[in-house]
């Protein structure tokens, strides 16, 4: 279902808004007054209504959820119209330029989605209070697919003020200048800054030029039923407390003793409906291999006790109302409300002593276990939450079914589109893959999982393979990180290799290249967080030649991308010998992927020869490299090297990208956001001609499930970069028109992990 509320407005209806005195289409006489001027703010709200609607909801943060943001949003727009005697807009004033009354309903708008939203604003969004318009009753709210909830997605995390100046000068054409007059008529605190962090949001032009269509109305929204049982048991309780409340009233009145309390109905949905084990949804054997859906809905009903009420009304009710003492563990994001609908049943059965159920709704899994005997000092019940929005042939394969007291081992149930299943050590890249036994109902034998502490001297992981059905000659690995459902790795390779050919998407972590990469990060698998983890790539996007006969280093950057669309990223310089060195890490970014899609990096190095040297290197678009502070240079291509400067300065490094642009090295701080290309460049930031835009939801083609940026990359751009040194005071020869832009101080960390320093009597290079 989806509404619009948008009106339409007949030319003929409204004041005219051009220059000059409007006049009143009844009597053709110049209208003049604080009336006309609220006409003619009217007249522009009405036009304007999809873009004030966009404008509210991309300002509002992100934590009120979209149901609430999209009330607030309409209301914020419908409240904006001025009243007469605050109406300011000059009667000669147009409606877009200053003083009109399109700015003064942009201000107003904003000055309703920038200010503060606490609990009450966030409940009184999500129930539709106070009474102002509009009023929704029994129904949910959100954007629909793609469009605005996709540009929401580039925005997250950003504050209200930068994610307003995108709305308006990227999306809305507003001029720089225009957006600060609107923001600090808004009470905005130092726009100027939100405007200049706003043109450094990396965004595809895809995106922006979808959202720019004239055919594109933001106001329109998709809407559901809210949780009908929940609203028949609130309407439940509110009749039997206002019965209680007159038993207790009578009881006064009359003078007599109250009677005892009236207990209200437990909480959770009535017991019919979602919670009735005969109307779980239950998938034919066979719906895996006729649907474009591969993820966890094609999921058949599989176990030996699928036709146990019994158990499967305890997993329901447990879900509905966790009694006291089941521990309840939910993914970073997963919701743990009752069933709105009724579930899907994925497993029920026994293993190892344990009761599991697998239940499916919407974007989450369920599970439910307990142990087969009630005697004995083992686990009791226990119920786990996990996320699956997006989920696809890779990240929908398997899910975890018990675990070994201590967590050394696990058993799986594999999705239906397994046709191979198997083990082996990301440790050690040369070994092959060991067959993993796996039942006629998919649960796999016990296999061994990454361990969590002491020495890491293996680190196993899941190789499995994909019916011919779906996918032909198509094997992933996973790894457990201790959730519910399984991380996917993959590995986005230097199209330099042997009969390489450059990557689009990363690539599935199963060939020579990929096993190298992911043996060398093995032991680092379990800081990514696997609670809110979907995938780990490594893009290695850059291998030049380290100086002083070091040999060949690749430069790569691991991303873990959560469920929730966050990442971390982890860059490294991994030499021909010796242990990789961390260059930085990166909380909350979307560097390294589908959105950041350039990457520069620096470190201190300490070559064979005892000699430190700065090392800098950039991803496929990086056309030259300059450094500032204690060091100053400038290189042509990807890569510098340079002499290092005294131990603890910071060194800037700023990278020219090949669509005219600039981007700085990735420092844990601001460092790493594409900045706008020079004025008159005529170029802006741009990929390939062949890059696809991306694209929301699941891919069926394996590692396609994880957008990544190092399909981009081109490789080493090979030895002996052009490295110009600068002196202090020298300006930079390949910047024009004034100063150089300021870039952020760069400190690398400790270089002493992996330094090279064999035959080096020096300790390993510290500082930047």
């Amino acid at each position: 279902m989806a509404t619009s509320h948008r009106s339409g407005s007949d030319p003929g209806s409204h004041p005219r808004s051009g220059p000059g005195p409007a006049r009143d289409p009844r009597s053709g006489t110049a209208a003049t007054g604080s009336g006309t001027a609220v006409e003619r703010a009217e007249a522009v709200l009405v036009e304007k209504y999809p873009q004030l609607v966009r404008l509210a909801y991309l300002t509002l943060p992100d934590t009120l959820g979209r149901h609430a943001r999209v009330l607030l949003a309409h209301r914020a727009v419908q409240r904006a119209l001025p009243r007469a005697a605050a109406t300011g807009a000059a009667a000669g004033a147009g409606p877009d330029g200053p003083g009109g009354p399109l700015a003064e309903v942009r201000v107003r708008v904003l000055r309703a989605a920038l200010a503060p939203a606490g609990r009450i604003r966030a409940s009184l969004g999500r129930i539709g209070r106070p009474p102002v318009p509009p009023f929704v009753w029994g129904l949910r709210l959100w954007p629909p697919a793609g469009g605005i909830d996709e540009a929401d997605r580039v925005l997250a995390g950003t504050p209200g003020p930068v994610r307003a100046s995108f709305a308006l000068h990227r999306l809305d054409g507003v001029p720089e200048e225009a957006v600060v007059r609107l923001l600090r008529a808004a009470g905005a605190g130092d726009p100027a800054d939100a405007v200049r962090a706003a043109l450094a949001v990396a965004v595809d032009e895809t995106l922006l030029h979808a959202l720019r269509n004239p055919e594109f109305d933001a106001s329109v929204v998709s809407a559901r039923p809210s949780d009908l049982l929940r609203r028949r048991r609130r309407v439940r309780a509110g009749w039997a407390a206002t019965a209680a409340l007159a038993v207790v009233t009578g009881a006064l009145a009359s003078g007599t003793p109250a009677p005892g309390p009236v207990r209200a109905p437990a909480a959770g949905p009535a017991a019919a409906g979602a919670l009735d084990p005969a109307r779980l949804v239950r998938v034919p054997a066979e719906a895996w291999a006729d649907t474009a859906r591969v993820d966890f809905t094609a999921w058949p009903a599989r176990g030996g006790r699928t036709a146990d009420a019994a158990l499967l009304a305890r997993a329901l009710g447990a879900w509905a109302d966790p009694p006291d003492g089941v521990p309840v563990t939910a993914a970073p994001g997963a919701s743990t409300a009752p069933p709105a609908h009724s579930p899907r049943l994925l497993y029920a059965g026994d293993a190892d002593g344990r009761a599991v159920v697998l239940l499916g709704e919407g974007d989450r899994v369920v599970r439910y276990a307990e142990p087969v005997r009630a005697e004995g000092a083992g686990r009791g019940r226990e119920l786990h939450f996990a996320r699956t929005d997006e989920a696809g042939v890779t990240t929908a394969a398997a899910l975890v079914l018990t675990r070994a007291p201590g967590g050394a081992t696990a058993r799986y149930l594999l999705a239906p589109w397994i046709a191979r299943a198997g083990t082996r050590d990301l440790l050690r890249a040369g070994d092959g893959t060991a067959p993993l036994a796996v039942a006629a109902d998919g649960v796999t034998a016990p296999a061994e999982v990454p361990r969590t502490g002491g020495a890491c001297a293996t680190s196993p992981v899941l190789e499995l393979t994909s019916s011919p059905r779906i996918v032909e000659k198509h094997a992933f690995v996973l790894a457990d990180l201790g959730a519910l459902s399984p991380v996917h790795l993959t590995h986005t390779p230097l199209p330099d290799e042997p009969g390489a050919v450059p990557a689009r998407q990363p690539r599935e972590a199963t060939g020579p290249a990929a096993r190298a990469a992911w043996a060398a990060a093995a032991c680092r698998l379990g800081e990514s967080g696997g609670g809110g983890v979907r995938a780990v790539n490594i893009w290695d996007f850059a291998a030049p030649d380290l100086p002083d006969g070091g040999g060949r280093a690749v430069w790569s950057c691991t991303r873990a991308s959560a469920w929730a669309g966050t990442g971390d990223v982890l860059v490294q310089l991994r030499p021909p010998a010796g242990p990789a060195q961390d260059v930085v890490r990166v909380r909350d970014t979307a560097a390294c992927g589908r959105f950041g899609q350039h990457v520069l990096a620096g470190t201190r190095w300490r070559s064979p020869a005892c000699r430190t040297y700065l090392l800098a290197a950039g991803s496929r678009e990086v056309t030259g490299i300059t450094a500032t502070g204690a060091v100053r240079a400038e290189a042509n291509g990807r890569s510098l090297v340079v002499p290092a400067g005294p131990a603890g300065t910071p060194v800037a490094l700023t990278g020219r990208l090949a669509g005219g642009g600039r981007i700085t090295a990735l420092d844990g701080a601001d460092g790493g956001r594409d900045r706008r290309a020079p004025p008159g460049s005529g170029h802006g930031r741009r990929g390939p001609a062949t890059q696809a835009p991306p694209r929301p939801g699941p891919d069926p083609g394996g590692a396609r499930d994880t957008g990544t940026a190092g399909a981009r990359d081109t490789g080493s751009t090979g030895p002996g970069p052009v490295v110009r040194p600068r002196t202090p005071g020298r300006a930079n020869p390949g910047h024009r028109g004034g100063p150089a832009p300021a870039r952020p101080a760069v400190r690398p960390p400790d270089a002493g992990r992996g330094a090279l320093s064999s035959g080096c009597s020096m300790g390993p290079s510290r500082g930047p």
